[in-house]
């Protein structure tokens, strides 16, 4: 079954400006739900731990997210259903250090624990709070996936597109399927997460990209979560030895002081200096269109930045061929170019099988394919 002869049932929902629409699309998704693991009862009520909010959930009430909700004394959480499927490049999560050029299918559900108004995925994310438009949401079992994944040559399954923590029960369910069958297992996540949802997911997770959306606690309360709850599931999934990668998107005007860049580099770097930074160029979209977009300049700066503070691998994204060393990966010991990019195309890559230079034999970290060659590559390379 090619993944792009994978389809099933839709569940196509018109996009009408009115809470008409809205409450049918909750309808839908309501049907698509299980019982959760990641709640506890307290006081008459049902208190969310799948992410940094807490929610304390009434009888027929909703969490933030609008997805998890109390019936009956238990929380309905989402499950068996994805609303985005594609088996994308690793590199487009982004992971650099995982498996370059291998695919990753990539499923998603609806919903978000923040309201960032420059979400480029809001379509999906805020798709409970906004008119979206029309919906898709697709009835899907875990082996289904697992076949996709297999079928399309993917080394990697991958909950991103909306918020995986509030979806954590699908998430692990899909995993575990998918590592029983040697797959490895990521999620590409806000990082308002928990203890309890890391302790919940980590005996499938390989690798988490977490973004990082600035360092001043006062903005980022204004895309509804904390400085705080980003930095401790950072810390937390180093700290459990979950290969970690870190994004933050260069936002003009928002998030791209010289200060506030060097504090993100030096959070970073006082937990490794070998956890990759990605930094990436923002477009105008969804609520925030009077930001310029950020340049090729910007983002070579951001990495300057990064790489002074002492961070070993510094990561300019998302505008090919313009930002010169800065998509590649570099041997920080002698220098030489290890994985040679050009947007998500490995143009070349020279890593032993180990992971280590094949100049000066320095180690590289990160989850490196054992095989070389086109097949182990996953058939990007030039």
């Amino acid at each position: 079954m090619p993944i792009s002869d994978f389809r099933l049932k839709a569940l196509a929902l018109g996009g009408a400006k009115s809470r008409v629409a809205d409450e049918a699309l909750a309808a839908v998704l309501d049907r698509h739900t299980a019982v959760g693991a990641l709640w506890r009862a307290e006081a008459g009520h049902i208190r969310c731990v799948a992410c940094g909010h807490r929610c304390l959930i009434g009888p027929g009430r909703r969490g933030i997210c609008k997805v998890r909700f109390n019936e009956g004394g238990q929380l309905k959480v989402p499950f068996g259903y994805v609303a985005g499927l594609q088996c994308d490049p690793v590199e487009k999560k982004p992971f650099f250090h995982v498996y370059p050029g291998s695919g990753a299918l990539t499923f998603g559900m609806l919903g978000c624990n923040l309201h960032c108004p420059y979400c480029q995925n809001w379509v999906s994310s805020q798709a409970l709070r906004e008119p979206t438009g029309s919906v898709p949401v697709q009835a899907v079992t875990e082996a289904q996936l697992v076949a996709a994944a297999r079928q399309s040559g993917a080394r990697l399954l991958v909950s991103s597109y909306n918020e995986p923590f509030i979806t954590a029960e699908w998430a692990a369910s899909v995993f575990r399927q998918a590592q029983a069958q040697g797959f490895l297992c990521a999620l590409v996540s806000n990082g308002n997460g928990t203890t309890e949802a890391l302790d919940f997911l980590q005996p499938w997770l390989a690798a988490c990209k977490v973004d990082l959306k600035g360092f001043d606690d006062h903005r980022y309360r204004t895309l509804g979560g904390t400085l705080a709850h980003a930095r401790e599931t950072i810390q937390q999934i180093h700290a459990r030895g979950i290969w970690l990668e870190v994004l933050t998107l260069i936002v003009p005007g928002f998030n791209d002081t010289k200060d506030e860049l060097r504090a993100i580099a030096q959070f970073i770097a006082g937990l490794s200096r070998d956890i990759p930074w990605h930094v990436t160029a923002f477009h105008p979209d969804f609520k925030m269109l009077d930001h310029r977009n950020t340049t090729a300049r910007d983002l070579v700066r951001a990495a300057e930045i990064g790489a002074a503070e002492g961070l070993r691998f510094v990561y300019a994204g998302n505008l090919p061929g313009q930002v010169g060393e800065w998509e590649n990966t570099r041997c920080p010991n002698c220098h030489c170019t290890l994985i040679e990019r050009y947007g998500y195309l490995i143009r070349s890559y020279d890593l032993t099988p180990q992971g280590a230079c094949p100049k000066c034999a320095h180690p590289i970290p990160g989850r490196w394919p054992r095989e070389r060659g086109r097949e182990g590559m996953g058939g990007l390379m030039d």
